[in-house]
């Protein structure tokens, strides 16, 4: 805990030379909406509303209907846990496009059942139908009660209102109950596909730039691991008895460069109009699945806290994302883009080998996260300008990198697309995801509940008060900034020199207190 409370206390922005220079903070934090411009919806019964993906399938319309909340509640006859939440999914959509729909699910490789989505649909139809005939049949039954009637017919009247009261309440029951599974199963349905996404595994992935060419050393090269021991960044072995494996201890001029790199990497992103954030690292559960985890599902990457609806977080986009649940927001607050720190958990459940030693893969870690909220017209054009800002960053380090267009079957349940960037790591004698940077268009806000109402250039009618504009989901994206480890392995890898010293870039060194060189600290025998 020690260690944990010395990083918050100095990051991310509390000591850096650049930063203070500037009195003003830039205009990324007028960007804040009052209190974040949250606006609590009534919800109805019904939640019909459009939905896998709206950039997927521009034809279909928008509309406004709002999920309803559900509580934790246990189903007795089954012995399952019914959902805690419900999405704004299209049914309608999904059915009317099932082909697409069908082809979608098998190129991403997910195991969603369509078929059984659809019967719970028509099913969720006929029922809704069913309870909407009796409710009408006891409407008029209440109605024929208000006139003046022999006791024998009145008595008849109520026996009858009786019937379809007792009637209407079962409906109502099995009506929550489908409601419910139909919910389930369609939560496991992912996101559309964009069009120019390849399809298959991650080999399929395509290059869509290369930036430097891989460093020609005239020495003998070693890894972080070793550059590490030698230079006393790093103890495994003593956070492996703290802790497990998988765990570590920066040291030195390693818990620098740490801090170095976050204040780095906020900086940098605060220029292009993003606002920081700091986030809570233990969230709900049913958080976790709204941005589209499965926190507690086969091998997941999440750690749940036993005995309570909390997990801790994996990335700070989680966090993030939930700022604005349940809201509406102005247009004019849009974009909304934050760039936040935080230290992620993972259980890196399946991973190991050669591959995953050393910093690469780690169960704890620091790491800067980009977010945007924006309309969905724009949502195309903020995820070239993520992987724009990313590309940007890696290359003033002078990384050697390539960005790739990833594949169907690579591709999370919430992404639209999603471009990965690999580095090169000399030591590690290959390239290394080091970020990645996601379109989820509209399939986290309607899980969340994040809309926005647009602007209307005509008038409003008269008797009508404010914007009567209807809603509309927003679009979200997310993009690493740094992920701290594994810049570390990639800096130390290709900035190693021929005397075992380190080379640190100099964009980072004004945020290292003016370090140049981490230089062995004794002579090597």
């Amino acid at each position: 805990m020690g260690l944990q409370s010395c990083t918050f206390r100095i990051s991310p922005f509390s000591i850096l030379k650049p930063l203070s220079k500037h009195s003003n903070f830039p205009p990324a934090f007028n960007r804040i909406p009052s209190r974040f411009h949250r606006v609590h919806v009534t919800r109805p019964l019904t939640f019909l509303a459009r939905a896998l993906s709206s950039s997927a399938a521009a034809a279909a319309p928008q509309t406004t209907a709002t999920p309803p909340a559900a509580s934790d509640t246990t189903d007795e006859s089954k012995g399952t846990k019914v959902p805690q939440w419900r999405a704004a999914i299209d049914f309608k959509w999904i059915r009317d496009n099932k082909e697409a729909v069908a082809a979608n699910i098998k190129n991403r490789n997910f195991n969603a059942n369509l078929d059984l989505v659809l019967e719970l649909y028509d099913k969720l139809l006929n029922l809704q139908k069913e309870v909407e005939r009796l409710r009408a049949e006891r409407n008029v039954v209440a109605n024929k009660m208000k006139a003046k009637l022999e006791l024998s017919e009145r008595q008849k009247l109520i026996e009858e209102g009786k019937t379809l009261k007792d009637g209407l309440v079962t409906l109502e029951e099995d009506l929550v109950k489908l409601t419910d599974e139909l919910q389930q199963q369609a939560q496991c349905v992912p996101n559309m596909t964009h069009p120019d996404v390849p399809i298959g595994g991650e080999e399929c992935s395509t290059v869509r730039k290369t930036v430097g060419k891989p460093r020609e050393f005239s020495f003998s090269i070693k890894d972080h691991v070793q550059l590490g021991k030698d230079l006393d960044l790093f103890d495994f072995d003593a956070a492996a008895e703290v802790s497990g494996s998988k765990f570590y201890y920066l040291k030195n001029e390693a818990v620098l460069l740490e801090m170095g790199l976050v204040n780095w990497a906020v900086s940098e992103v605060m220029k292009r109009g993003f606002t920081p954030l700091t986030t809570p690292e233990i969230v709900r559960s049913s958080l976790v699945e709204k941005c589209g985890f499965q926190p507690r599902g086969t091998n997941t990457q999440v750690y749940s806290i036993e005995g309570s609806d909390q997990c801790l977080i994996g990335t700070a986009e989680i966090p993030v994302g939930g700022i604005h649940m349940d809201s509406i927001l102005a247009e004019s607050s849009l974009p909304l883009k934050y760039v936040a720190y935080s230290h992620c958990f993972r259980t890196e459940a399946g991973a190991a080998g050669s591959a995953t030693r050393g910093l690469y893969r780690v169960h704890q870690f620091s790491k800067v996260e980009m977010f945007v909220l924006c309309r969905p017209d724009e949502s195309n054009f903020f995820h070239e300008q993520l992987i724009e800002i990313e590309e940007g960053l890696f290359s003033s380090l002078g990384l050697h990198f390539k960005t790739m267009d990833m594949a169907t079957q690579d591709l999370g349940a919430p992404a639209y697309r999603k471009f990965d960037v690999e580095a090169w790591m000399p030591g590690l004698g290959r390239y290394g995801e080091i970020s990645s940077a996601s379109n989820c268009t509209d399939y986290q806000s309607r899980r969340l509940g994040i809309r926005y109402r647009p602007e209307v250039s005509t008038p409003a009618k008269k008797g009508i008060k404010g914007n009567s504009a209807t809603t509309q989901f927003v679009h979200t994206l997310n993009a690493t900034a740094c992920a701290v480890p594994r810049m570390i392995v990639c800096l130390l890898e290709n900035c190693q020199q021929e005397d075992g010293s380190i080379v640190i870039p100099e964009p980072l060194r004004p945020f290292m207190g003016g370090i140049q060189i981490i230089a062995p600290k004794y002579k090597q025998a």
